[in-house]
């Protein structure tokens, strides 16, 4: 195998692969980068098994051919060739030489024989959807999944698929972030994915592209024209989330978000380290929010907002409340209660977007 490659073209083919390798494996040939030669230049693949991302840059092919080559040291070394052209030869399917103007490096790598195959996915009746539509989806939702091991199920994504929509729900138990987008042609199926893969794919892919979707056995597949991505889909039952979700909260209050986030952070500063919990008082045309933490402190502080319903306090883990708000869209926001008990709920208000944005947070026990 031999071609000739700008250090530009190889730096960003290994800048959108190498986040895929694992930092730590027994097997050694993942920590490797898969190179092959194609039609217009070279593909490089990696993977840790459950994800598996590939990327095709174009390049000058000499000769054909295959190896791979330990990911690491070959991005250390392209970050810092001098701006020329990139010439790597491989002899045999272990020694890789790299040659950079008066740069010349000779890497060990390993056979392609060694390293794994991809899954088998037919892209022939793959669903073609825009990728700024799925960015969306995972930019509002994948923050909420758990990263707990105690129910694997949440440390997943769904992402639900219907003929006319399609929606993605995350939760760890005490959040919960949904968003609903328009589809067309789609067929109707519950995935559970990786949030890892879900931010390479968020990575990847720019807005403007059109994804081929499709799904394998037990994996699912997005491709661009030079670009695939591969994940292992979490097995299991999602939770009923729509059962959580309140439908009879009377309690409606619309808040300058970031007056609130400003106040949050303040208050942040006194919450305990362990509950984050902040204690918010809601009055006709006023919210307060206090914070007492016996090894602390005390704080107070205030915010005008629109509230026309009977005076409530509530509690809340600020952290959480921080984070949905991060993720809000729109310089106001609508939430809803009904009891102290009970949980809350946080739209963005005014919103054009064709797009439904649901978040939903549960309230902490206060005490007096």
């Amino acid at each position: 195998m031999r071609f000739t490659i700008t250090r530009e073209k190889l730096q960003e083919g290994l800048a959108a692969v190498t986040p895929a390798v694992p930092s730590k494996t027994t097997l050694p040939v993942l920590a490797n980068l898969l190179i092959q030669t194609t039609d217009k230049g070279i593909r490089i693949s990696g993977t840790d098994l459950d994800i598996a991302v590939s990327t095709e840059v174009t390049a000058d092919v000499d000769a054909v051919g295959a190896i791979t080559i330990p990911a690491r040291k070959l991005s250390e070394i392209a970050r810092e060739l001098p701006a020329a052209p990139v010439r790597i030869t491989a002899t045999g399917d272990q020694r890789i030489t790299l040659e950079c103007g008066r740069s010349k490096f000779k890497l060990l790598g390993l056979p392609k024989s060694e390293f794994p195959s991809f899954p088998a996915i037919n892209f022939d009746k793959a669903l073609k959807i825009p990728s700024g539509d799925l960015q969306k989806l995972i930019g509002h939702t994948a923050f909420a999944a758990s990263t707990e091991e105690s129910r694997p199920i949440l440390n997943g994504v769904l992402w639900e698929l219907r003929p006319d929509a399609m929606r993605m729900v995350a939760t760890n138990g005490h959040r919960l972030a949904k968003m609903e987008v328009p589809v067309t042609g789609a067929k109707k199926a519950d995935l559970i994915i990786p949030p890892k893969a879900l931010e390479q794919i968020r990575r990847l892919f720019a807005a403007e592209e059109e994804l081929e979707v499709a799904q394998g056995e037990n994996h699912l597949g997005f491709r661009s024209p030079f670009t695939s991505v591969f994940t292992r889909l979490i097995e299991g039952p999602y939770p009923s989330y729509d059962q959580v979700i309140p439908k009879d909260n009377d309690k409606v209050a619309t808040l300058d978000r970031a007056g609130l986030v400003g106040a949050l952070k303040r208050m942040s500063v006194v919450a305990s380290d362990q509950t984050h919990r902040i204690r918010l008082s809601f009055n006709t045309g006023m919210l307060k929010f206090s914070v007492s933490t016996p090894d602390l402190g005390e704080a107070q502080d205030e915010m005008p907002i629109r509230y026309d319903g009977d005076p409530m306090d509530i509690g809340f883990n600020a952290a959480y409340l921080l984070e949905i708000l991060r993720y809000m869209p729109t310089d106001e926001v609508r939430m809803t209660f009904r009891a102290p008990e009970r949980a809350s709920t946080l739209e963005p208000d005014g919103w054009s977007d064709p797009a439904k944005y649901l978040c939903l947070l549960m309230p902490l026990r206060l005490v007096d």
